[in-house]
């Protein structure tokens, strides 16, 4: 088998996978439409058959698998997308496999690879994170012979994912002029990448990936696939320390960009996506969308393409989703304020410091050993970014001690 993925496999890919997988709406978003001032179109990959595109690389290469390949079975690991497809692919083709998936994984995605292989599949907890699960599975794989089915880094699994570049193309009408693809270990956007750059070459081809699992812009600026030192695993479904060998290159050749997005801006789009579009999107599928807006402005008499990856998102997650957001665009901000210890503090912080349409949404107040004084934790949203400056002004011009704590400060951890 070439380590060299090349656009043939992926119509091969394609034929495997036709009577299997769903050919996803590719649709016009208005909204995204008008910010960037030209139409955006959305490749649907949330209402694949196990809600994201991860399937199509997991099926085509584990339908590739010899007989005796078979017999002795596979192994994965994942955050919860790619063990779905594993899943998915074992109860389809009557093949017994394990899905190894850190803690992190949602609920959601750990009942849905369940119900997904049955008793086919058997689910295994290690580690906090992806690269942790990936090297627990790869001693599985060693220890028993199962064969890895590798989310990302096997020339199968990029076919299978880089189908998603065939289907928009046929769909679409006209050559793109941008696509923006989702990146954690790189298999989607390589895949797609290598059929683009073959069937339609002016084509700008954009990757997101998260600000804090930047995984493929570390690689590209080291010149090689790096582990990272830390690990944002929010964006759960890109949270990946170490790009792949085989995507890597593939990359580095053939994608114009890597943009790099915040973890609060994806929230801010996932929350934009339900709220103005009705999609349920996980926080992976957002970002894509959430790239497209540093396009802005775009002209162009020809279409941006966004994929939006995946749609398994565990509602437990949209309090914090929410938070993120109204972090990320300024509406919410926290502060350790220094209260006297006398009747009527808090009343006149209420009365002189807060102005209109301006909310405490959090308030802990914890008396200290010392009687003059208690520090409090206090949150406050305001009704319009712009509204900060005026409210700083107010709690420097006051008698309390007022520390501001910055989203990027150790402290935010515990508010978030």
């Amino acid at each position: 088998m070439s380590d060299r993925l090349t656009a043939a496999m992926i119509s091969q890919a394609a034929e495997r996978l036709r009577p299997v997988v769903r050919r996803t709406a590719l649709e016009p978003n208005e909204r995204l439409s008008g910010l960037l001032g030209g139409q955006v179109l959305l490749k649907r990959e949330d209402a694949q058959v196990c809600r994201s595109y991860k399937v199509r690389g997991a099926f085509n290469l584990i339908a590739s698998l010899t007989q005796e390949e078979r017999r002795r079975g596979v192994v994965c690991a994942s955050a919860g997308n790619h063990g779905q497809g594993v899943a998915f692919a074992c109860a389809r083709l009557g093949i017994s496999g394990r899905v190894y998936v850190p803690s992190t994984t949602p609920r959601q995605k750990r009942e849905r690879i369940a119900a997904l292989g049955g008793d086919r599949v058997e689910i295994v907890v290690r580690g906090g994170t992806y690269d942790e699960a990936s090297s627990a599975a790869h001693t599985d794989s060693e220890h028993t012979g199962a064969i890895y089915v590798h989310p990302f880094d096997d020339v199968r699994t990029m076919a299978g994912q880089g189908t998603v570049g065939l289907e928009l193309l046929e769909q679409c009408g006209q050559a793109p002029h941008t696509v923006v693809v989702p990146v954690g270990g790189g298999g989607l956007i390589s895949g797609m990448a290598v059929w683009l750059r073959e069937h339609s070459p002016a084509t700008r081809i954009v990757g997101a990936e998260p600000a804090g699992a930047a995984g493929m812009r570390a690689a590209l600026d080291e010149g090689g696939p790096i582990a990272l030192p830390e690990l944002d695993t929010f964006v759960d479904g890109a949270a990946v320390g170490r790009v792949g060998s085989l995507t890597f290159p593939l990359v580095k050749e053939l994608v114009d960009e890597i943009v790099t997005v915040d973890e609060g801006a994806v929230c801010t789009e996932m929350l934009d996506l339900y709220q103005n579009d009705g999609i349920i999107a996980e926080p992976a599928g957002a970002l894509a969308g959430a790239a497209a807006r540093e396009l802005l402005p775009y002209a162009s008499g020809q279409p941006v393409v966004c994929v939006v990856s995946g749609g398994n998102n565990d509602v437990s997650r949209y309090n914090e989703v929410l938070e993120r957001s109204l972090v990320s665009i300024g509406l919410r901000h926290y502060f350790l304020v220094t209260f006297p210890q006398r009747p009527g503090a808090l009343r006149h912080f209420l009365d002189e410091v807060l102005g209109e349409g301006e909310d405490i949404i959090a308030f802990e107040y914890i008396k200290k050993n010392n009687r003059d004084t208690g520090p409090a934790l206090v949150g406050i949203e305001l009704e319009q970014a712009g509204d900060l400056d005026s409210l700083l002004s107010r709690l420097k011009a006051g008698p309390l001690t007022v520390e501001r704590i910055p989203p990027g400060s150790p402290l935010f951890t515990f508010i978030l």
